[in-house]
């Protein structure tokens, strides 16, 4: 299969960008246990190819991050590989292509990266101008050997600082992310928080996830808008404390069926939304 193909079929599923590289040396960057698990889910990988699909809708005023407004990534954006993968199948009919999105063992980003798609973003992100950092990953991982161009790893941003200083957490350093100061984890995190992070996500606008890196990135200063009609209608923009009122976790996720902010139930939504609201 040609790499002109593979451009027309990742851009009819409305990539922004794509790349592949061997399995050999995305592993480079993995764990064993990660690596482990990756041979588990297809039994001699040779192959990783990744993509980038745009999600910024603008800026409509809410209390979800932005990411968690439209249709759910998860479930997008592994229907949108599964198109690639399809087109593969074709082709390699005796192999395996596995699309995912954010809940597999390959690290998307460093996939990303080596295939040099973007640039390296200080808190950790991929940035695809003209979207800027406002992309969603997804992974095809297959035991076929592909075809494809060696490609120069991704630079790094300008570096001017602005999100490092800006994290609300001091999450953001050289030695990365500090999850038990950043905002879109805490936010998601169930059970008890420290004082200092109830602190934190208190002061916080948002109930669920943080966009503050993302906003002061000189490279999010005006973000095209996603073409995909999946992140941009249909958005719930905020959520209060009567929208959760009375629901158990089942009619919770019925109601907010295929968004991202469901997956933890809605303890940890209620309990950032009695703070906001007390």
């Amino acid at each position: 299969m040609t790499v002109t193909t593979l451009d027309k079929a990742f851009a009819a599923a409305g990539a922004a960008a794509w790349g592949g590289l061997p399995f050999s040396e995305l592993a480079e960057d993995m764990t064993a246990e990660a690596i482990g698990k990756a041979e588990e889910l297809c039994p001699h990988p040779q192959t990783v190819l990744v993509a980038a699909f745009p999600y910024y809708a603008g800026e409509g005023v809410g209390n979800l991050s932005l990411y968690a407004r439209g249709r759910d990534y998860h479930l997008v954006v592994p229907e949108k590989m599964n198109t690639i993968c399809n087109l593969l199948r074709e082709k390699y009919e005796n192999s395996r292509f596995l699309p995912a999105a954010d809940n597999s063992p390959l690290p998307e980003r460093q996939a990303a990266w080596r295939c040099g798609m973007g640039l390296r973003g200080k808190n950790g992100l991929v940035i695809v101008p003209p979207y800027g950092s406002y992309v969603f990953l997804g992974t095809i991982l297959t035991d076929a050997v592909l075809e494809l161009p060696r490609r120069s790893s991704s630079p790094d941003c300008v570096g001017c600082g602005r999100c490092l200083a800006a994290c609300p957490g001091g999450a953001l350093g050289t030695g990365g992310v500090d999850l038990d100061r950043c905002l879109s984890e805490l936010t998601q995190r169930k059970g008890m928080l420290s004082a200092e992070q109830e602190a934190l996500v208190k002061a916080h606008p948002l109930v669920w996830g943080c966009d503050t890196c993302q906003r002061v990135c000189p490279y999010n200063a005006h973000p095209a808008l996603t073409p995909l009609a999946e992140f941009r209608e249909g958005l719930v923009e905020g959520l209060t404390g009567a929208d959760l009122a009375g629901l158990t976790n089942r009619q919770f996720r019925e109601k907010y069926a295929g968004r991202a902010f469901t997956w933890r139930g809605p303890a940890p939504l209620r309990r950032n939304l009695e703070w906001k609201e007390a």
